[in-house]
């Protein structure tokens, strides 16, 4: 069985946030469960090649689609992935692979073909029903929170959210990192209310101001963040909402920042 899926080092990171499978019957105890890295393998799959769960050829990951689909379910709602984005992250720090002195923040539309929480009409997209992911980055461009909202959600109102979900990332001795220390925006966060709420934070908000042509002035920081978007989406799942719960497109976005994560430590070697 071919691993290029789930290397080694995704999974030895994966398998101890893992949840206890419940034991099974002694009576009459059906089919033995599938194999977690083999569901593991069948998640990465359509994540990365876009096909539908019934679609995910079990002679390459192991599994079946549905055991796939029903382990991204559980494993969702047992919080294994915010989880592994933070172990992952704490180890960019004690690497000295994070920088958190300057960091990015911005949101990109993409369609939802179905209907479901956080979508909405895309003032981009001729209002048809879409989600937008909203990013924040270090200096490098490594994910340090995601979020989703519906396709008409202004990108401003995921600043406070995405702050808050940044965690508190350990990796060196002392205290916890968890905020940035100067913030780059695009206009649509250009509101005096927000930069006073990022100086109370102690951040040092540096948003582009409206009316500024494009190509001048924040453009040369921001980049990074516009990078991560599309590191995101050469996931081909992420491109497209097809997942009607959004905790599961959610699911998928911060196993998606997570690989990126394990990506950047495997060049410091």
């Amino acid at each position: 069985m071919s691993d290029d899926l789930v290397p080694d080092d995704l999974w030895e990171r994966v398998a101890p946030l893992l949840p206890p499978r419940p034991p099974r019957r002694h009576r009459y105890p059906g089919r033995l469960p599938t194999d977690d890295r083999a569901a593991l393998r069948g998640i990465v799959y359509v994540l990365r090649k876009n096909v539908s769960w019934r679609d995910v050829p079990a002679e390459r990951t192991g599994c079946s689609g549905v055991s796939a689909w029903r382990r991204l379910r559980d494993w969702t709602e047992a919080g294994v992935w915010p989880r592994l984005h933070e172990v992952l992250l704490a180890e960019l720090r004690k690497a000295g692979l994070l920088d958190m002195d300057d960091c990015a923040i911005d949101g990109s539309p993409i369609r939802a073909l179905k209907r479901g929480a956080h979508t909405g009409p895309s003032p981009v997209d001729r209002a048809r029903p879409g989600s937008k992911h909203h990013l924040i980055v270090d200096r490098h461009g490594t994910p340090l929170a995601v979020s989703l909202t519906g396709g008409n959600r202004l990108d401003v109102t995921q600043l406070t959210p995405l702050l808050d979900a940044i965690p508190s990332i350990l990796g060196l001795r002392g205290r916890p990192r968890h905020r940035p220390g100067r913030l780059f925006a695009d206009r649509g966060y250009d509101y005096d209310k927000y930069r006073r709420m990022l100086r109370a934070r102690g951040i040092t908000p540096k948003t582009a101001r409206r009316g500024v042509p494009h190509g001048y002035g924040l453009g040369k920081t921001r980049w990074v963040v516009e990078r991560t978007s599309a590191w995101l989406h050469q996931f081909k799942r992420l491109r497209t909402r097809y997942e009607i719960r959004a905790d599961l497109h959610l699911g998928l976005l911060q196993l998606a920042c997570s690989i990126i994560c394990l990506r950047r430590l495997r060049t410091s070697f």
